[in-house]
C-alpha cells in the first residue's frame, strides 16, 4: 500500500480508519478455522500417498451423495489446475474452447489451457453481462466447416462457462441450461470454471443446509464437467474437479498428473472439503461474503459520483468512481482497479469481510467521492 499524499482529494482519508481486511480479492483473505482443523487432524499419523487414504475416499463419497447420483472426482491444488485437468480430459489437440474474450481460461492462466491442452481458444464478446449465450454457441458451431478453425471429426469441442463470472454476475439455471442445451445439439461438452461456484449458488438461492439440492440443480442443467472451487471461498488451497457422469472422466487421472496437480499427499486436499461440505458449510461462508458484498453495493449506488458498472449477483462489486476517488482509495486500502480508462474498481469480499469492513470502506468511498467532486 503507497502512503498517503498530499493531494487535496487523498488527504480527505488522513484521519479515517481503513477496513482490516482486504477487498482486492477473496484469494487475500485465510483460510477459516474449521478448515485448518481438519487439516491438522488429517496430520496424524500415516496415510496412503496419491489418493489411496481414507480422507479421499469419504470426500469422493460426499460428492456422490451431494449430487445424488455417481461422480468421478479428481482433486487439485488450484483454480488454473483444475480447469485445466477438466478440459485436458474432455478435449485436445484439434478441439476448440469456447469462452468469452476475458474469461480467466483465456487472460489469467498464461495460456495453461491451450499450452497443455493443444486447443484453441475462439473468444466472444460476453452479452453486457458478462455471459456466453446460446447465440455465441451456434455462431460457434456454424465456423466449425471452415478450414480456418481447428475442428476434426470425432474431436469433442468444449464450451467454457464462468459461475460466478468474471464481472461478479451470475448465470441463473435457466440461462446456464440453455448454453448446455446449445452445447449438445453440437456434440460439444460444457465446462464450469466455477472458482466462485459456491457465491453463485448462494445467488441462487440456496443456503448452508441446501448444498446437495443446489449441486443437483446444477447436474440437471446440463453441465459436463465442474471445476469446483474451494480456496476463494475459505479453503487453504484445493478445488475440486467434477464429473457428473464418471463416463465422461476417463483419463482424468493421467491427465492431472501430466498437469502436475497430482498431490502425493492427498488426505489434506480432501480434509479440507470434507469440512467444506459438512451440513453445507462452504455455501454459510459464501452467504457471508455474497451479504455483505450486497451492502457494499448499497452504499455505492446511494454514493454521489459513484455508480455500480455490474449487477452485485455474488460476492463482487464493480463501481465506477471519479478518478481522484480512485486515486486517493488506492493509497488508503487495497482493491482492484479493474479498468483505468473507464474509472472501474472492483471490490471483492470474502467469508471474514464483517459489517465493520464494510462500514469503514463505505465511509472511505463516500468521503473519497465528496472531496473528488468538490475538486471537480
Amino acid at each position: 500500500m503507497t502512503s498517503l499524499s498530499t493531494d487535496p482529494v487523498a488527504t480527505c482519508l488522513r484521519d479515517l480508519t481503513p477496513p482490516v481486511t482486504s477487498f482486492a480479492s477473496d484469494n487475500h483473505s485465510g483460510a477459516h478455522p474449521s478448515v485448518m482443523a481438519a487439516v491438522a487432524a488429517a496430520n496424524v499419523g500415516p496415510a496412503a500417498a496419491y489418493g489411496g487414504d481414507a480422507w479421499t475416499a469419504r470426500c469422493e463419497a460426499a460428492f456422490a451423495e451431494l449430487f445424488d447420483r455417481p461422480v468421478a472426482v479428481a482433486l487439485t491444488f488450484g483454480g488454473t489446475g483444475a480447469n485445466v485437468v477438466a478440459l485436458h480430459t474432455l478435449c485436445g489437440r484439434d478441439s476448440s474452447i469456447i469462452c468469452t474474450t476475458d474469461a480467466h481460461i483465456a487472460l489469467d492462466e498464461a495460456g495453461a489451457p491451450e499450452h497443455i491442452t493443444g486447443a484453441q481458444l475462439l473468444g466472444y464478446q460476453w452479452d453486457g453481462h458478462g455471459k456466453l449465450t446460446p447465440e455465441h454457441v451456434h455462431d460457434a458451431a456454424a465456423r466449425f466447416d471452415r478450414v480456418h478453425i481447428q475442428d476434426v471429426v470425432d474431436i469433442r469441442n468444449v464450451v467454457s462457462v464462468t459461475q460466478a463470472t468474471e464481472v461478479g454476475t451470475v448465470y441463473s439455471p435457466d440461462e446456464l441450461a440453455a448454453v448446455c442445451e446449445a452445447a449438445h445439439r453440437y456434440q460439444m461438452a460444457v465446462h464450469v470454471d466455477g472458482a466462485r461456484l459456491a457465491n453463485a449458488l448462494v445467488a441462487w438461492g440456496y443456503g448452508a443446509g441446501q448444498l446437495g439440492d443446489a449441486c443437483q440443480r446444477l447436474a440437471e442443467c446440463g453441465v459436463d464437467v465442474i471445476a469446483f472451487g474451494g480456496t476463494k471461498a475459505g479453503l487453504l488451497g484445493a478445488e475440486a474437479v467434477v464429473f457428473p457422469d464418471p463416463a465422461l472422466a476417463g483419463p482424468v487421472a493421467q491427465r492431472r498428473k501430466q498437469a502436475t496437480q497430482t498431490s502425493s499427499k492427498m488426505r489434506f486436499l480432501a480434509a479440507q472439503f470434507l469440512a467444506a461440505l459438512s451440513a453445507g458449510a462452504i455455501l454459510d461462508w459464501s452467504t457471508n461474503a455474497n451479504r455483505t458484498a450486497q451492502s457494499l453495493a448499497s452504499t455505492v449506488v446511494a454514493t454521489p459520483g459513484a455508480a455500480l458498472a455490474y449487477p452485485t449477483d455474488a460476492n463482487a462489486v464493480f463501481a465506477t468512481l471519479p478518478r481522484a476517488a480512485i486515486s486517493a482509495l488506492e493509497g488508503w486500502t487495497p482493491f482492484h482497479t479493474w479498468d483505468p480508462a473507464r474509472d472501474l474498481v472492483r471490490f471483492v469480499t470474502a467469508w471474514d469481510t464483517t459489517d465493520a469492513d464494510i462500514e469503514a470502506l463505505a465511509a472511505g468511498i463516500r468521503i473519497a467521492c465528496a472531496a473528488a467532486l468538490d475538486e471537480g
